[in-house]
């Protein structure tokens, strides 16, 4: 599509070595933003996510949707009180505004790709939440304090296998 059908999507070529990475040890976390917001005019970011053995993020919510694809090892998801696994090739989408988390219940890292929908400024965010959890993983009212800006609740601790 041209610019002139009103897609607010510009040229973008995200590859590996380009790539800065977000690391959040007190959830596990390695992050790489792949589409930032802006080269989608904040209709849509792309990450790619590796999740430490056992980790994961806390429980919680956020306007944004999301759809997850799993390109290595294998979930245990809860989306809106549900539980499932999840491995290589499944999609999973997440209404916005749903509480959910996941753990990697593999014995290596796992490995996502994340569409969030529409956009946030993924990098600011998990730079300055790795900022809050440099200590290892706050109370639950910071978390919700820093959140609150992003209009993002955290509801409780990851879930366990």
């Amino acid at each position: 599509m041209t610019r002139e059908s009103g897609m607010p999507f510009q040229l973008f070529h995200s590859v590996p070595d380009d790539v800065s990475l977000v690391k959040i040890p007190a959830i596990g976390l390695e992050l790489a933003v792949r589409l930032p917001h802006d080269a989608s005019g904040g209709a849509l970011t792309v990450l790619e996510t590796v999740n430490a053995p056992g980790f994961g993020p806390p429980l919680h919510r956020h306007r944004e949707a999301e759809v997850f694809r799993v390109m290595e090892g294998e979930y245990l998801y809860e989306v809106d009180g549900k539980r499932f696994r999840a491995a290589v090739g499944d999609v999973i989408s997440v209404p916005g505004g749903v509480a959910h988390t996941f753990t990697n219940l593999s014995a290596s890292p796992s490995r996502q790709i994340v569409l969030m929908l529409p956009a946030m400024d993924a990098m600011k965010f998990f730079v300055g939440l790795g900022e809050i959890m440099a200590a290892g993983r706050p109370e639950q009212a910071v978390l919700n304090a820093y959140g609150a800006a992003w209009g993002v609740e955290f509801l409780g601790p990851p879930i366990k296998a």
